[in-house]
């Protein structure tokens, strides 16, 4: 059998961050077995459905690097296709013309409320001739009894009797398809060969196997993936944070930390946290889905970045550093080479924002010092120690690390005091107290002018105060 899945999301907002985890379970699934990934854009609810939306989801799906082998295919543009099928299933005696008003249906509906039962169609149409040319609806022709069994490779054996469902509705009047028409002919059409979905569609597909089956069309696999939940249990949403896939790209995240995070999220291959991409197409499979749902943390996936912010090579960290530098107004080429910085720095980051913050004093004076980090350092005599460390760094004719850690121990020794004494106020100086690497290897990369000239603000802001 030839492995072939789909992404159809329906354009009305962004990539979130349940729909780029289904769409990564499909899309490793398909590369595990050699098989096709397919993007469908369900944008039938022409209302809500926006271009800018289905960007950002093309946008979402390149940036975490789920390319797609077929498509995108658009359900408006295939309405001929499902009134073909619509016609066919009232040839052969599967749908039938609906006319009940708007009023009868939600008087049905309250009776069966106060019943206490489940809402559903009564079929009072079922078996009336309504004309094709007055006001109706088309519904699929449910079958009255028997069960539908659905073997779902996450949940396991779903069951569920025929007289629980009613006959939905599958073209409206102004005739626009229906959610559960388009999708059973999408995936008939598009010969899919398991659906991996959040779910929310169970329900859904029991209708879809009955309509397949009424064509003698063959039904696909289904996978339901349970839904993701917040830290406080609830179904994950805006409130939570960013449940945007591209908000991770404007937040400092790499994408291929955030696809080792959401396969993590309901999935698991032992006790392994950390997964190369090609390592998640080796190893996915769908019986290592959880069937319970997951909880989104926020500080699992920055301490994942961070990892992937220190293993990675320093190149493509710079190549991603430089705009979140940019926005705080640097121009990285205007300073110390940014790969040597984030060598020197990327230990003490969880995201590329943070990287850059603390990183900005490399290539560019700070307007004041850390209060708490001057507070420390910045004791009485601070200033003889950085006017002793200043004269012999200025006078350094190499600039090199082993210089510079001669000279700030050559200080020390004259002065004959702790190595702290002269390193504290020395490091609070030159970074005006944010994290820093090896003193030495700090200033090397700041360069002697801008040394020199922050040793010299430092003792004019600890006599200012004295």
């Amino acid at each position: 059998m030839t492995i072939r899945t789909r992404f159809a999301p329906s354009p009305t907002g962004y990539l979130h961050v349940g729909g780029a985890r289904t769409a990564l379970f499909s899309w490793l699934f398909a590369r595990r077995h050699g098989g096709k990934f397919v993007l469908r854009i369900e944008d039938t609810d022409r209302e809500r459905s926006t271009q800018e939306s289905v960007n950002a989801i093309l946008e979402g799906m390149t940036w975490l690097g789920l390319e797609y082998d077929e498509g995108p295919f658009y359900q408006t543009h295939r309405f001929e296709r499902y009134n073909e099928v619509v016609g066919r299933l009232l040839d052969k005696g599967l749908a039938y013309r609906c006319n009940c008003s708007r009023e009868r249906l939600d008087g049905i509906r309250e009776q069966q409320l106060a019943r206490k039962e489940k809402p559903r169609y009564d079929g009072h149409c079922r078996d009336r001739a309504v004309s094709p040319d007055e006001p109706h609806v088309i519904r699929f022709r449910n079958p009255l009894s028997g069960d539908v069994v659905v073997d779902d490779l996450v949940r396991g054996r779903v069951v569920v009797g025929n007289a629980e469902l009613d006959d939905l509705v599958i073209r409206r009047s102004d005739g626009s398809p229906t959610y559960n028409l388009t999708v059973f002919v999408d995936d008939h059409d598009m010969a899919i060969s398991h659906v991996i979905r959040g779910d929310d569609h169970l329900n859904n597909t029991p209708r879809q196997i009955n309509m397949l089956r009424a064509l003698d069309w063959d039904v696909p696999h289904y996978a339901h993936v349970p839904m993701i939940l917040g830290d406080d249990g609830a179904r994950l949403s805006k409130r939570h944070g960013a449940v945007s896939v591209m908000q991770y790209l404007q937040d400092g995240y790499l994408p291929e930390a955030l696809l080792n995070y959401l396969v993590r999220l309901g999935w698991s291959h032992g006790d392994q946290e950390i997964f190369a991409v090609d390592e998640m197409i080796q190893l996915f499979e769908l019986d290592g889905v959880n069937r319970a749902p997951s909880a989104f943390n926020t500080e699992k996936l920055r301490w994942l970045n961070q990892q992937y912010i220190k293993d990675s090579d320093p190149a493509r960290i710079a190549h991603l550093l430089s705009s979140h530098l940019g926005d705080l107004g640097i121009d990285p080429t205007e300073g110390p080479a940014l790969t040597a910085v984030i060598e020197a720095q990327r230990e003490r980051a969880s995201t590329l924002i943070e990287l850059a913050e603390i990183s900005a004093f490399y290539y560019r004076d700070f307007e004041s010092f850390d209060a708490k980090a001057a507070g420390k350092a910045f004791k009485a005599g601070a200033d003889d120690a950085l006017l002793a460390a200043r004269t012999r760094l200025a006078g350094l004719g190499d600039w090199a690390r082993e210089a510079i850690h001669a000279a700030v121990q050559a200080t020390v020794d004259e002065l004959g005091v702790g190595f702290g004494k002269v390193a504290m106020p020395l490091r609070v100086a030159i970074t005006g107290g944010a994290p820093s690497p090896d003193l030495d290897l700090t200033l090397f990369l700041v360069g002697r002018d801008a040394t020199v000239r922050r040793i010299d603000k430092a003792i004019e802001r600890i006599r200012s105060t004295q």
